[in-house]
This record gives structure tokens, C-alpha cells and sequence, in this order.
């Protein structure tokens, strides 16, 4: 009789019923980790736009570039009406140069940029900034929008017109 002898390690010789042991599979699934991320991503990049802060004020043009810092700048506002704001919180011009004193003596260097609406009185304008400047500030900037092209700027920026050359006039005669 010819028998089937099995082969060494294939679990028939010694302990028939050997068990497998169960191993954890160590990998992580990323897959739902990725979808979180990019579904918040999505979230913010659409309320990013959203949380600008400010007066909603309609600003002029201008071709200048932007100004760089390292500090949060305070931001005083006139909107349309003639409404002065520091931040988002309205004031009266007697009463912002009190905060504005406050603020000042807290912070020697701080710098406070000036938004105005382009249909503001040039009047209550310069009134708002000689009570930022008589508060002490001394470092002042006013905001503006940045022009598209130069001469594109809805009417806020002017481009030089070439004057003509002087013309020489005869000497007269004697």
C-alpha cells in the first residue's frame, strides 16, 4: 500500500489542530483622513473671504503698493455717513481721542491706518486725523484700493499730461 507521506510544516504531523495566531494589522487607513481634510479645506478657503473685518467703506484707488508690517495695526474708519469707527466699534470724534489716548499710552510705536470713504467730506477726514495725530500716533497711513492699471482707476488716479516744449521768442531788435 502506498500511503501519502505529508510534508514537514504543513500542520499534519505533531499537533493537528494547531491554531493561527491573530496579528493586528499595523497600517492606518488614510483614506477617510484625506477626506475630512480636503472637505475642511473647502470650508475655509470659502469662509476666508468671508471674515474680512471692518466698516464696510467704499475706498478710493490708488496705484501706490502695499505696505508691509509685522504688527496689527489699529484701523480707524469713516464710512459714507460720516461715522467714525476704530475697528468695528463707532465712536465719537471726542470720545475716539480718549480710547485713541488710552491706546497710546499702552503702546508708544503703534501704527493706525486710516480708511475713508470716497464720498466723505475732506473736512471730517482731516478732522479724524488731527485727533489720531493729537492723540500722539505718530505713525499714520491712509488705506486705499489698489488700481487695476495705471489710468484705470475709476477716475482716482490722474495721468500726466506732456506739456509742450517752451517756445523761444525772438530777442527784440534795438
Amino acid at each position: 500500500m502506498a500511503g501519502i507521506i505529508p510534508a514537514a510544516g504543513s500542520g499534519s504531523s505533531g499537533g493537528r489542530f494547531r491554531r493561527r495566531r491573530y496579528t493586528p494589522i499595523a497600517d492606518i487607513n488614510v483614506t477617510p483622513l484625506v477626506d475630512v481634510m480636503l472637505v475642511l479645506l473647502i470650508i475655509f478657503m470659502v469662509t476666508a473671504p468671508l471674515l474680512q473685518v471692518g466698516v464696510p467703506v467704499d475706498l478710493p484707488k490708488t496705484s501706490a503698493s502695499q505696505v508691509g508690517g509685522k504688527d496689527e495695526p489699529l484701523v480707524v474708519s469713516v464710512n459714507s455717513k460720516g461715522e467714525v469707527f476704530l475697528g468695528e466699534t463707532p465712536y465719537d470724534v471726542a470720545d475716539l481721542a480718549t480710547k485713541l489716548k488710552a491706546v497710546h499710552d499702552g503702546e508708544a510705536d503703534q501704527r493706525v491706518f486710516m480708511r475713508g470713504d470716497k464720498s466723505v467730506d475732506y473736512g471730517k477726514m482731516m478732522e479724524v486725523m488731527g485727533v489720531v495725530i493729537d492723540s500722539g500716533f505718530r505713525q499714520l497711513g491712509l488705506l486705499g484700493e489698489q488700481a487695476q492699471q495705471l489710468g484705470k482707476g475709476g477716475g482716482g488716479t490722474v495721468t500726466p499730461v506732456p506739456t509742450p516744449a517752451p517756445q523761444q521768442q525772438p530777442a527784440p531788435r534795438r
